[in-house]
């Protein structure tokens, strides 16, 4: 009997797409420092200086939250994992706007800048460009799973 005869071995199924690897390892790495960044300077911020711009260090950490919650999902795979992530990357993406326009119209809201202030302008606009090649990273890794 060969192994293409056996059914176990016909019936194997097949891999799921990963979401950390090729493009999706630069995603993770690049949501893995950003982790890091932005939970390193609130927690940073909140000790030092919490009541100069409390609503900004807030953010910087929620921030890292959401970047930390992306990373853990594309290192774990899987389409739970891809779904979940997909739907953060979208929520970063609105903050990034919100938080980007907010603090462009009103500065004073804003003694102390986030991560995503000035739609990521500290960060060299990583903040706004990463959620969309995320998402697109993200759609294509469930076209490829299918």
């Amino acid at each position: 009997m060969s192994d293409t005869d056996r059914p176990e071995m016909a019936a194997a199924p097949k891999p799921a797409f990963e979401l950390g690897t090729g493009p999706g390892r630069v995603l993770v790495w690049f949501y893995g420092v950003f982790t890091v960044a932005a939970a390193s300077r609130s927690i940073v911020q909140m000790i030092m200086d919490f009541d100069r711009a409390p609503l900004a260090y807030v953010l910087s950490a929620l921030a890292a939250v959401v970047y930390g919650f992306i990373t853990y999902s594309l290192v774990r795979g899987g389409e739970k994992a891809r779904r979940a992530a997909l739907v953060c990357c979208a929520a970063e993406l609105l903050g990034v706007l919100v938080v980007g326009a907010w603090t462009l119209a009103e500065p004073a809201a804003f003694p102390d800048a986030t991560v995503w202030s000035d739609f990521g302008m500290g960060y060299l606009f990583i903040p706004v460009i990463l959620p969309v090649t995320g998402m697109i990273w993200l759609r294509r890794a469930k076209t490829v799973a299918v």
